[in-house]
């Protein structure tokens, strides 16, 4: 599996009713896509007593079951207008340890996501099993709704994503990104 998410910093005035249209609109689009375990519809507004975040945002994140997912979408008409509408992201990409969803996902509607540098000759073995762990506690003790560990080697990153019902009070001591979750794009048996 492979995560991914692409970010757009929006200007402070920026009218984000415009980014929840486009998700509302845009969103069903994506349902039952191929090899596509699941999409979160993110955003984030500047100063948003939940969310708490620095900036305005649509940061949508995806779990892809196949490579070929990726490239289908990537290089599909989808994200062409995307593109043409945002311009061109920087789309970062994680090797995915361990993904796990609840049955009850589409009540998500908060997200959070951790970027941690990985140190140089760090025991990876020890990092990917914590992590697969924690991911598995995450959704069997119903905190999480999906939970999402993975790992870039380019950039020895590694990435926690986590979908919430309601967002813990512990994300904004992790120093976690929150997001406002917009739409859920999932395959038809979930």
């Amino acid at each position: 599996m492979i995560a991914m998410q692409y970010s757009f910093t929006l200007p402070a005035d920026y009218d984000m009713t415009i980014i929840d249209r486009r998700i509302r609109d845009k969103g069903p689009l994506l349902d039952n896509f191929p090899n596509l375990k699941f999409k979160a519809y993110l955003s984030a507004r500047k100063a948003d007593a939940v969310t708490s975040s620095t900036e305005n945002l649509y940061a949508p994140f995806y779990v892809w079951e196949k490579g070929e997912g990726l490239s289908d979408f990537i290089c599909g008409p989808g994200f062409e207008t995307l593109t043409q509408s945002f311009g061109w992201p920087q789309v970062k990409t994680w090797i995915v340890w361990n993904a796990e969803v609840s049955k009850h996902i589409r009540a998500a509607r908060f997200a959070t996501r951790e970027i941690i540098d990985i140190e140089p000759y760090a025991p990876l073995a020890e990092i990917r099993k914590r992590e697969s762990d924690a991911v598995s506690a995450d959704v069997a003790r119903n905190e999480a709704l999906a939970s999402v560990a993975a790992f870039e080697p380019g950039s020895w990153t590694e990435v926690r994503f986590r979908l919430w019902a309601d967002l813990p009070k512990s994300a904004r001591q992790l120093g976690a990104q929150t997001y406002s979750v917009g739409h859920l794009s999932l395959p038809d048996t979930n």
